[in-house]
């Protein structure tokens, strides 16, 4: 299916939030998600199906001041 992530095109075969974010490497990393301009808590990650098309983003928090 085809996904944007971070606004660039994919192509993937993940069911799931969660198993996209695995094969995208980024594992059980603390990030924020978002899907189509929705959050989504970690907590909903692997029930939240995916669709062609879908608009997912992925933000990790910064350190600084």
């Amino acid at each position: 299916m085809k996904l944007q992530l971070n606004g660039a095109p994919i192509e993937a075969d993940s069911a799931t939030l969660s198993d996209l974010l695995v094969a995208q490497g980024y594992g059980e990393a603390r990030v924020a998600t978002a899907v189509n301009g929705a959050f989504v808590p970690a907590t909903m990650r692997a029930t939240h199906t995916l669709n062609d098309g879908d608009q997912v983003e992925v933000l990790a928090p910064m350190q600084g001041g």
